[in-house]
């Protein structure tokens, strides 16, 4: 099995590039250095330098960027039509002491490893918007985007009191046309409901712990925070009045179940309730009639399923996966169930190239699969569109 190594180093402010090197082990400036004095790069055709930047994967796409300013305004270019070209990813670390985190394409059967080495002691809270999202160190929530080399920390000091770490999820997304960005976090224990917002630099709770109204998942569409409950609810949540406008909709199921998913897909938003080979029930949020309709099968949509999160992808052949497929994976090893998105039933199970099945008791040393990780997503919310 093919392994790519990110190589990513951690950086020191609060929100920044963190800093790759060279392949041979200088600080990617120095190399820079030495090789302009070699060959004058930046005299190539801007056509010769695109072609060779659409040959290239994303680890790699950060040396080109670094060779010289005119490369890195190919790359800049380019960045957008790349990540959107490229399939989900599986999230994967081990029950070492020391943990590591990597990336897994099913497609590809490859494996690109990672220096995150310093999120040890921190808590995987989930993936969005292309960053991964871990709680924990002094109070605060680290969000590092292992494809842009961002990262951002938020204090959550006056809401740390609301959350369970190992139960926390977590949705970014950013302001439209702007720099800003929101973050949603909820705690599936306590059932409260919290947003910060970087043009404010700080939190507001929006449900306390212990109130009835429980919103167990959260999604973006149409730049728009969508929320729904445990009862299958659905609102609209407004970053302006710090409230919660709930939609009034026909046909709503008769559920309470605590582990609804909302999910935004190919303009539509859905509402799944999984459980592997037993319930597989969903609905689309039909905004013409203002109701809920039940679907007979996921027709060309796949659904990716963890603990974390459920996700959808529209077309998934284009990427490598299966229509009307479920592809779930339970925290537990590393093996992705496939079930059918008609009646539910087991298809096949994937196991890395190159390993063995998995045993799910083995040593502490088990490697698993954590979570999906959309490389391409990137949320926007619209200030202007809820009041």
């Amino acid at each position: 099995m093919a392994a790519k190594k990110l190589g990513m180093q951690r950086g020191n402010n609060e929100e920044g590039f963190i800093r790759p090197k060279s392949s041979n082990g200088l600080p990617m400036s120095l190399s820079r250095k030495k090789m302009e004095n070699d060959i004058d790069f930046s005299q190539l055709p801007k056509n010769v330098l695109d072609t060779i930047s659409q040959k290239l994967n994303f680890d790699d796409l950060f040396d080109f960027a670094s060779v010289c300013r005119e490369w890195r305004v190919v790359k800049m270019i380019y960045w957008k039509k790349f990540l959107e070209s490229q399939s989900p990813l599986l999230v994967e670390t081990t029950s070492y002491a020391k943990k590591f985190y990597s990336f897994y394409s099913i497609p590809d059967q490859r494996a690109y490893l990672s220096e995150m080495s310093y999120f040890w002691g921190l808590y995987y809270c989930g993936s969005s918007s292309g960053y991964i999202i871990m709680a924990g160190a002094n109070n605060t929530l680290q969000l590092m985007n292992p494809f842009t080399r961002k990262q951002k920390i938020i204090d959550i000091s006056t809401i740390r009191n609301y959350l369970n770490y190992c139960a926390c999820r977590v949705l970014l997304a950013f302001a439209k046309g702007s720099s800003e960005f929101v973050i949603v976090a909820s705690c599936k224990s306590s059932f409260s409901l919290h947003v910060y917002q970087s043009r404010n630099s700080s939190w507001v709770t929006y449900i306390e712990r212990a109130n009835p109204l429980k919103v167990v998942d959260f999604v973006v569409l149409h730049n728009i925070i969508y929320v729904i409950t445990d009862k299958a609810q659905v609102g609209v949540l407004s970053l302006n009045s710090s409230s919660l406008k709930f939609l009034k909709l026909k046909n709503t199921p008769n559920i309470t179940y605590s582990f609804l998913n909302l999910l935004s897909c190919d303009g539509k938003l859905l509402v799944v309730v999984f459980t592997p080979g037993r319930l597989l029930d969903v609905y689309m949020i039909d905004f013409r009639t203002m109701s809920y309709a039940k679907l007979e099968n996921l027709g060309d949509i796949a659904l990716f399923y963890s603990r974390n999160k459920c996700y959808a992808l529209a077309n998934p052949r284009k990427w490598g996966y299966e229509s009307n497929s479920v592809y779930y994976i339970n925290c537990m090893s590393i093996e992705c169930e496939v079930y059918s998105g008609s009646n539910n039933e087991l298809l096949k199970c994937i196991v890395p190239a190159g390993r063995r099945r998995p045993h799910r008791r083995s040593s502490r040393s088990r490697t698993y699969w954590l979570d999906w990780c959309f490389r391409n997503l990137h949320y926007e919310v619209d200030y202007s569109l809820v009041e």
